[in-house]
């Protein structure tokens, strides 16, 4: 292991930059927004799938997908719109620590 060796920590901000310019990005499209603007503010996206899987059961599509965004936002003490923030951010964080843990190996 050598210290000279910076990739974890070139992975690892890269990775910090990209969540917390995700979650400011759908952070300034769904503030304040009533629930249509935030649903089309987030529809197709990766965090709107990872919403549905949290919504209610016996719901799809939008119902799902609102519910879910509900429940990830009430996790936190928030709401529908903390909730898209969450599961927009989610997977490219969850991406950045499996890019920084494999860039590790190298280290």
């Amino acid at each position: 292991m050598s210290d000279t060796n910076n990739t974890s920590k070139l992975v690892g901000t890269t990775g910090a930059v990209a969540t917390t310019g995700t979650a400011l990005s759908t952070a300034s499209a769904v503030a304040g927004g009533s629930a249509a603007t935030i649903m089309s503010a987030t529809a197709g996206t990766t965090g709107a799938a990872v919403a549905s899987t949290l919504g209610a059961a016996g719901t799809s599509g939008a119902a799902a997908i609102s519910s879910g965004m509900a429940t990830a936002g009430a996790v936190v003490g928030g709401g529908m719109a903390t909730g898209a923030v969450l599961t927009a951010a989610a997977p490219v964080a969850l991406l950045s620590v499996a890019a920084w843990g494999i860039s590790k190996l190298w280290d």
